[in-house]
């Protein structure tokens, strides 16, 4: 029974943690590392609280040479299961553990592992790390479990030659015979440490209260390229310690970008490391939405490192904690420091149309789940949920409650749960305190109950009518889930919060009358939710389209896309709405139409009579918009006009309008001795289009020359969607034969190239055929990386035939079982069934309509 003494209220699964057994204070980790042989050895002592006589550490990978507990030798035994190994203490309380050990270095972008890159032909290699969720105990033994906070003296030796530079998450203190010394941390969990070495250029600032701020990146890119990543990292801490009330912790904020990294980034304490195409850009030549992007993505990682790394979940099943949470504050703080970008609409398009498309299946994850299995814990990172959902369930607390009231709510969690951990409760504890509004009690079922209601608005009998009930896509048991619904809205009849099934507002004409206005809910789209208006509510809003903001104008399209795509309004019926809408300016509403537009595709088939309609269609939708635009950038033209050019020219050139296929076939013929020179907004517009309609074997040759040689992240995007783009097979299966040449297409970005191909009808099948005859090399080669499931999902986003949910069945139902996938197998074949069932019901009623 002495398991479960030390923290009675803790739950009988939580009892599965070895921190229950043992509590670290402080770490002292030296690791001796050797590039040539591709292994490491180490010495870890571990001073701490033993609350039980048997004692549980955490290890995976590695060999266990030894074990001493206060000096003395005790012999241990492994614990394959739980990625542990166990031994004796002598006697409960104040304990000091020395273990040593060796392990390898992978090759998995997990735990201590290589980075690949050239410069002038010549191969190096950057080592760096990757902890979260699990891998930390690849690294060096410990209790490698969020609540196991503990200090840590990290000493790094490795074989060395002049010109590397070596990071940490602390500042180095001093290097003697050959070993590096870092200042100790502060209490922190096992799965933020990082460090790095190699050959590296940085340029560092600092912020006004004096943080030390750097950006490290190889000697293959540009030193300009530092240059943005510096400025956003600088003015982004600088907002949050002002934000948050609370000042940065650590002396340094370094941010390093990998060239062979799984996630997008991860934001260890101090140390934050990133692929290179979310941190690095040429300032000359990258288009605003990349620059977006990068931003983003550094001020999501910098909000970690208060929100995340200062508190920290007490456990993983409370990710959503730090993830959710960055992912809202990395808005909050681009808006603040770059609001000429109307940072928020890139939420609106992004964010929460994914959370809205994942959230509408039966059987997806709540935003809070109960997670023990390591392999399970990795399946937790749902980007649509645990991130997407999660930030827009956090804005729609900050529209509740007002920004003073967050900071100051904010800042009370932080004062009381610094260098700790906390749960769900606590934050939404904090925040009520601040606001004067039960929080907790609003939240709870957004939190814990997948999936989010459609509110239905009607007029009955004469009277305002709201109903509120779960949305689904496809089939989906409906159980009487019910939400506390901010409902936003613009008559002031609507109470603040929709807790009942049904309620009435009062006589519509008298309310309309006064209002002066059509009826509407959710206004600026930031509560998780749906509205269907009946036809009179509708024909209302339509008739005033007008007076719409541009996020009015996205919000009507992509309700009603959502709408359709639930089979609760005909997807016949919005064809002959989108010519209302082609001449909107605002980047927002031209990715609502064309969404609507884009997802008409499923329903023709490639080379058919229905297709040419469809191109019709688009035609008439682009002209007037493509004759404004053209395809080359202007100088000084609004911000709309350089992000809507692209999509506008894109659909153009599907619907073969020739002036814009000549003007992308101009445009390359200037630079096509270095396509890298094309402008890069619309530089993966005229490629595609190059390859699709004049691609030869010598452009092809040449792109993936470029691809391979070039440091530009931006540009080698560019260059892999217009390859996975052609029309002829042969180059199909020519790409195909370089999906396993690391040389050629790095493992993180593998992913995408396989996408590419699958999403094409021309190399669908080739793309399908590769996936289902290499899974066991796929697997061995990125099982490792917590993104591993997402290739099962963009299989499911390419198939809409009956034939493709057939062989998609066949192939993944009997994994069904393998630790991890379960979930996203049952998720993504809902997907494709509800599809295929959508396509079935509509496909003759859209064709009709199209014609």
């Amino acid at each position: 029974m002495n398991v479960f003494l030390y923290n009675l209220e803790e739950t009988m699964a939580e009892s599965k943690h070895l921190f229950t057994s043992f509590q670290p204070e402080h770490y002292d980790v030296f690791i001796d590392i050797n590039r040539a042989n591709k292994t490491f050895a180490g010495k870890v002592t571990m001073k701490g609280n033993a609350s039980t006589t048997t004692v549980g550490v955490h290890q995976k990978f590695l060999t266990i040479k030894s074990v001493t507990v206060n000096g003395l030798s005790v012999a241990f035994t492994d614990d394959p299961a739980a990625e542990a190994f166990r031994f004796d203490v002598p006697a409960t309380g104040d304990n000091t553990v020395t273990i040593t050990y060796n392990g390898p270095l992978t090759d998995t972008m997990m735990g201590i592992y290589p980075s690949y890159y050239e410069i002038n032909g010549e191969k190096k290699e950057l080592i760096g790390t990757q902890f979260e969720t699990t891998s930390a105990r690849q690294a060096f033994p410990c209790i490698d479990e969020p609540e196991a906070k503990a200090t840590f003296d990290l000493a790094i030796k490795y074989d060395e030659h002049a010109g590397e530079t070596t990071l940490a998450n602390m500042p180095e203190v001093k290097c003697e015979d050959g070993v590096h010394y870092f200042a100790t941390t502060k209490r922190m969990s096992s799965y933020l440490i990082a460090f790095a070495f190699g050959e590296l250029q940085g340029k560092t600032t600092e912020t006004k209260s004096g943080v030390k701020v750097g950006v490290f990146g190889t000697k293959a890119h540009a030193a300009n390229e530092l240059d943005f990543a510096l400025d956003i990292a600088k003015r982004s801490i600088e907002f949050f310690e002002d934000f948050y009330q609370t000042p940065y912790p650590l002396p340094h904020s370094w941010q390093l970008a990998l060239p062979d990294f799984s996630a997008g980034a991860m934001e260890n304490w101090g140390l934050v490391t990133y692929r290179e195409a979310y941190l690095l850009l040429d300032p000359d030549n990258t288009a605003l939405r990349m620059k977006q992007l990068v931003a983003t993505v550094i001020a999501h990682e910098l909000a970690h490192q208060w929100f995340g790394d200062l508190v920290t979940m007490k456990w993983w099943d409370d990710i959503w904690l730090n993830e959710s949470f960055a992912n809202m504050m990395e808005y909050v703080a681009i808006d603040a420091i770059e609001p000429d970008w109307k940072i928020w609409e890139m939420f609106q398009t992004s964010e929460a149309v994914s959370a809205l498309n994942r959230d509408a299946t039966d059987g997806v994850q709540s935003v809070h789940v109960e997670v023990e299995d390591p392999a399970e814990i990795d399946s937790l990172f749902d980007g649509a949920i645990v991130y997407a959902k999660g930030s827009r369930m956090l804005v729609m607390v900050r529209a509740l409650i007002g920004n003073d009231a967050l900071r100051k709510g904010l800042k009370a969690y932080f004062d009381a749960h610094k260098y700790g951990n906390a749960k769900g409760a606590d934050l939404w504890s904090a925040l009520g305190a601040a606001s004067g509004i039960d929080v907790g009690a609003i939240m709870h079922d957004w939190l814990e109950q997948p999936g989010y209601p459609v509110v239905s608005a009607s007029v009955v009998d004469g009277k305002l009518t709201l109903s509120q009930q779960q949305f689904f896509i496809g089939d989906g048991k409906d159980i009487g889930r019910q939400w506390q619904i901010p409902l936003e809205s613009n008559y002031s009849a609507a109470p603040q919060i929709m807790a009942d099934k049904t309620i009435e507002l009062g006589d519509y004409k008298e309310l309309r009358a006064a209002a002066g206005k059509p009826f509407r809910l959710n206004v600026g789209n930031n509560s998780h939710f749906i509205v269907k208006y009946d036809q009179t509510l509708l024909d209302d809003i339509l008739a005033n389209v007008q007076d719409l903001t541009p996020i009015d104008e996205m919000q009507t399209l992509q309700d009603l896309r959502f709408l359709a795509e639930g089979h609760q309004v005909a997807y016949a019926d919005l064809v002959p709405l989108l010519p209302s809408f082609a001449g909107a300016t605002s980047t927002i509403a031209n990715n609502a139409l064309y969404s609507i537009a884009g997802s008409l595709r499923k329903f023709v088939d490639p080379d058919t009579e229905d297709e040419a309609n469809l191109r019709q269609l688009f035609g008439k939708l682009t002209a007037d918009q493509f004759k404004r635009l053209g395809m080359k950038p202007v100088a000084g033209e609004v911000q709309d006009d350089e992000m809507v050019r692209p999509t506008v020219a894109d659909f153009a050139i599907f619907a073969k309008n020739e002036d814009a296929i000549a003007a992308a076939h101009e445009l390359f013929t200037v630079s096509k001795d270095d396509p890298s020179t094309l402008p890069a907004s619309v530089r993966p517009i005229v490629l595609a289009s190059e390859v699709k309609n004049f691609g030869t074997q010598a452009l092809f040759d040449q792109l993936l020359h470029d691809y391979v040689a070039s440091s530009d992240p931006s540009y080698k995007s560019s260059i892999r969607a217009a390859l996975t783009g052609t029309k002829d097979t042969e180059f199909g299966a020519q790409l195909i034969a370089k999906l396993e040449d690391a040389a050629v297409i790095k493992p993180q970005d593998l992913r995408a190239w396989y996408y590419g191909l699958l999403a094409n009808n021309h190399t669908q099948q080739q793309a399908w055929d590769w996936l289902r005859g290499e899974w066991s090399w796929l697997e061995a080669t990125v099982g490792g990386d917590m993104e591993f499931t997402t290739y099962i999902t963009v299989t499911a986003n390419a198939f809409r035939t009956h034939a493709r949910l057939d062989e998609f069945k066949a192939f993944f139902e009997p994994k069904l079982d393998v630790p991890g996938l379960g979930r996203e197998i049952q998720m993504d074949t809902k997907v494709i069934e509800a599809r295929v069932a959508l396509i079935d019901a509509e496909k003759d009623a859209v064709r009709a309509a199209l014609r």
